[in-house]
């Protein structure tokens, strides 16, 4: 049996917001947590891009633990490793939405586990 993938996985993406005002963001009121985590890690403003194709290999090449219809969409649970500018990988769980009446699958949140 092959595991589920993510449905349009090539068409994944990550508003860059996400990542700068959510993730790397210290004084957000859910991401702040993230932010400490990630920056502890080497991540921080100058490493955007790096954090983001991060994200974006874990869509692609994940399998798929969960998904949860909504009214907004279909959320999907994937998890994978997320290398650091350290040199090591961690064990990450992200979210991604595809919107109704959308194909490309959006990043919602991602969290150590």
């Amino acid at each position: 049996m092959s595991s589920l993938q993510l449905p349009n996985k090539e068409k994944a993406y990550v508003p860059p917001h996400k990542i700068v005002n959510y993730l790397l963001s210290e004084t957000h009121a859910i991401g702040k947590s993230k932010a400490r985590f990630l920056r502890s890690l080497g991540f921080d403003e100058n490493m955007v891009a790096e954090l983001e194709q991060g994200l974006l290999e874990i869509a692609q090449t994940g399998e798929v633990k969960e998904s949860i219809v909504s009214p907004h969409g279909t959320k999907y649970v994937i998890d994978g490793f997320l290398k650091t500018p350290q040199g090591f990988s961690v064990q990450m769980r992200t979210i991604w939405i595809i919107e109704a009446r959308h194909q490309a699958p959006r990043f919602v949140t991602a969290y150590p586990i």
